[in-house]
């Protein structure tokens, strides 16, 4: 059995990687192999293009690796010419995989995508993608589920893999004892996964924390980085103007971080998930170009852009999606961490409306649901080609 992963995001790096590893667990003989990042590395994935380390949003930011995207859209349909996995599973990052999609199909090969993009919200006219491309969406949102049966495409719910992710691996409790301490309380910071989205929303994210520790000095505040240069990227702007806030910068500790802190401020994304899943209150921000905003403004017919919120049907998760007049949001999501802060009372409301909204979609077992749909569709089709 051979099955190929495209994955172009981080997350969806850590996703997949996941899922690999069950199906390993339970079929060692398997043969993995695909597009990735550092966490599919880590398997026995046999990884053509480290693709997720790329990843980038934005045309300005596309263009640049265009030539690199067509090379590994090639490579991979010869790939399939000549290796003939048994299937395709394409994870997010939608502009690339699609053209993997047309080449996989192009070959006969079957196409599953896990963590489908979210056309619902921007581009619903890009479901004639979807029937075109994709055999069937395993979907990690109870809600999507309907919309893509009522237009004509096969799709089964398994459930977002944070929630399992965050039952399956412990925290470490030595990073975890020492961001917690009874001296002082803890605000999150979660700048993002892509570079591009640090450089911008970093620098704003230090101007609500200068706030808040100006009114809370004993408040610490540990930075969830993801990669390594992204802490030498939050060094660097620290260093300009805010030496004197108690910063702490972390790689790879995400989890514990969330977990110990009273609230978050984080940069928009899926981790909003394994904040509801710690129920966590956050507050949300997103720092976009003039060109993206602009595009949003026609194309993205949301009400939300924080899946917590899309998932509640309501603001839960307070949320500022903006391009400039910064200092307006800096004072709003600073008078929110405030009010957590300074009413336990009301923090702890923000805590059980999120725990009350877990209790309600959480699906723990969802790497494992998974794995089950794609091992049963490509034993199925084995048993058919031998018959």
């Amino acid at each position: 059995m051979h099955l190929f992963f495209s994955v172009g995001e981080p997350s969806g790096d850590e996703h997949a990687a996941e899922v690999i590893e069950e199906i390993l667990s339970r079929h060692p003989e398997t043969r993995i192999s695909g597009f990735g990042g550092p966490c599919m590395a880590q398997t026995a994935c046999e990884q053509l293009y480290p693709l997720a380390n790329h990843a980038v949003m934005g045309v300005f930011r596309v263009l640049p690796l265009l030539l690199m995207y067509i090379k590994q859209i090639r490579r991979a349909g010869l790939w399939f010419q000549n290796e003939r996995p048994d299937a395709v599973v394409l994870v997010d990052c939608p502009g690339f995989n699609w053209w993997v999609a047309r080449q996989a199909k192009k070959h006969g090969i079957p196409v599953y995508y896990y963590l489908p993009p979210q056309l619902w919200a921007w581009a619903p006219w890009r479901i004639r993608k979807v029937r075109k491309y994709v055999d069937h969406i395993l979907s990690a949102l109870s809600f999507e589920v309907e919309w893509y049966r009522q237009r004509g495409v096969e799709v089964d719910f398994v459930g977002h893999p944070f929630f399992a992710e965050v039952a399956r691996h412990p925290l470490d409790q030595e990073v975890l004892s020492s961001l917690q301490n009874d001296e002082h309380r803890v605000i999150g910071v979660l700048p993002g996964s892509r570079t591009q989205e640090v450089k911008r929303n970093f620098p704003v994210m230090l101007k609500v924390l200068s706030r808040v520790h100006a009114k809370h000095p004993d408040v610490q505040f540990p930075v969830a980085c993801y990669r390594w240069e992204h802490v030498e990227l939050c060094r660097s702007l620290l260093a300009k103007n805010h030496r004197h806030l108690p910063i702490e910068l972390h790689l790879n500790n995400t989890s514990e971080i969330i977990d110990a802190a009273d609230c978050c401020l984080m940069v928009s994304g899926s981790v909003s998930l394994e904040l509801l899943a710690r129920t966590t209150p956050a507050v949300v921000l997103y720092r976009s170009s003039w060109l993206l905003a602009s595009v949003a403004r026609f194309l993205i017919i949301c009400r939300y852009m924080t899946l917590v919120n899309l998932l509640a049907g309501r603001e839960m998760m307070p949320e500022f999606p903006f391009v400039t007049h910064t200092s307006r949001y800096v004072t709003q999501m600073s008078q929110i961490l405030d009010n957590w802060l300074s009413s336990e009372a009301d923090r702890q409301t923000a805590v059980r409306e999120l725990a009350e909204l877990r209790s309600a979609v959480a699906q723990p077992d969802g790497i494992e649901r998974t794995a089950d749909f794609l091992l049963s569709r490509v034993e199925t089709k084995a048993v058919k080609q031998a018959a």
